[in-house]
């Protein structure tokens, strides 16, 4: 790439780093449309500060953004705290606001240098050709409003996680909530403002949500969602660069769709939260159930004698499952040697047996503590059933001294 497209890449990654740093925690607090009104209603603010000022300086414009931010901010907090639904009040809001800037800059700005292509449109093909001495002012502006956001994240990064997750608490142990609200609605205002020149509200609305999801997919650390939310966000910015170069298209709209890709990708595929994963989980925990039901019918059958034989039109029966995937079961639990298998009949291998004993007391042991709590004799099957397969080790034994190991289960059966 040559210098151009260096500091191209550089800009919409400090970009990305910047908001994604912010976004992180309005994704914790359910408060990402916010950061999307907040980025739109400051509109007003940088035409108020201009038409004060007669200046496109970047210090005026920000004063104006993290005024009209914190106004957003409070007016959303008023109108959800007066009845209206949150969704509602973020909406009339930014609508509201964002009008008014419209108004604005088209009836007093049009023809003053500051029109809705320079306040919303920016455009980062731009970048290196206005520039502070060496540097692109793009690269300037937002790297001292990256370097702003890690030093407040930094400093007060115990404040703002704890406000994230448990605002009650951190009102309890003294921590002044709605200061720290408002100090992450103004960083917001300013970081949006700061950028919107340089690469446009599309890229910056983007960055400041998409990164932050796609982090909040991938880990439960607040840390590491940080750390990931600012890479992907950069990544985005150079894949998104390339994408532009290859199709011929818009940069700041070519980056935003490749942070939405891989948003897209994380939803699929994310170790916690991803569809296909969970998908694949529920696959993996329907075949341990089904196997786990087999042994146990066939466990039960075979209480005080030898193993008895079985064909698969009685395995179904007992367990009220389709014949293919009984079929299919059996076989592999004749795979792992849970099973025997002489002509058409199965049976419990010694194996099988013992790991069907295992099971039997599992779901004895739970019944017991289903007694325990009132249920009766009657209705602790089913749920004993339904639960028994989530069962760890380490639970059933803290489920067994809950009810002081008992020796029979309500029904009288023996746990072994």
């Amino acid at each position: 790439m040559d210098s151009a497209a260096v500091w191209i890449v550089i800009t919409g990654a400090l970009v990305a780093a910047s908001c994604a740093l912010l976004g992180c925690f309005l994704v914790l607090r359910r408060l990402a449309m916010l950061g999307d009104a907040i980025s739109h209603a400051v509109l007003p603010g940088i035409v108020i500060a201009f038409l004060m000022t007669s200046s496109t300086t970047s210090l005026p414009m920000v004063l104006g953004a993290a005024a009209l931010g914190l106004l957003t901010a409070f007016l959303v907090e008023t109108l959800s705290r007066g009845g209206v639904q949150g969704d509602a009040a973020i909406g009339v809001t930014f609508t509201s606001l964002f009008a008014f800037g419209v108004v604005l800059v088209s009836r007093y700005a049009a023809q003053k240098d500051l029109d809705l292509d320079c306040v919303l449109y920016g455009e980062i093909a731009y970048v290196p050709f206005d520039t502070i001495g060496p540097l692109p002012r793009a690269v300037v502006v937002n790297a001292v409003l990256l370097a702003l956001n890690v030093i407040v994240v930094g400093l007060l990064y115990k404040e703002f996680k704890l406000c994230a997750f448990d605002p009650g608490m951190a009102a309890a142990v003294g921590i002044p909530v709605a200061a720290i609200h408002y100090l992450l609605m103004a960083l917001v205002s300013v970081t949006t403002v700061g950028a919107f020149e340089s690469v446009g509200a599309i890229l910056v609305v983007a960055m400041l949500i998409v990164p932050s999801a796609t982090a909040y997919l991938l880990t439960d650390r607040l840390g590491m969602m940080l750390a990931l939310a600012a890479g992907l966000g950069a990544a985005a910015s150079l894949g998104g660069y390339l994408m532009a170069r290859w199709l011929g298209c818009s940069i700041a709209g070519a980056m935003a769709t490749v942070s939405g890709l891989c948003f897209t990708v994380a939803f699929l595929f994310s170790p916690s939260h991803g569809v296909f994963t969970r998908l694949v989980a529920y696959q993996r925990l329907r075949r341990v159930v089904l196997e786990e039901d087999i042994l146990l019918w066939a466990g039960r059958r075979s209480e005080g004698g030898e193993p008895a034989p079985f064909g698969i039109r009685e395995l179904v029966r007992g367990i009220e499952r389709l014949p293919n995937e009984v079929t299919l079961t059996a076989g592999r639990l004749l795979h792992t040697g849970l099973l025997a298998r002489t002509g058409e009949e199965y049976r419990l291998t010694r194996l099988g047996v013992a790991r069907a004993i295992e099971l039997l007391r599992r779901h004895r042991i739970y019944e017991s503590y289903l007694g325990e709590l009132g249920y009766p004799v009657d209705h602790i099957h089913a749920p004993a059933d339904r639960v028994e397969h989530h069962l760890t080790p380490t639970l059933t034994a803290a489920v067994d001294e809950a009810v002081h190991h008992p020796e029979t289960d309500p029904q009288g059966k023996r746990i072994r």
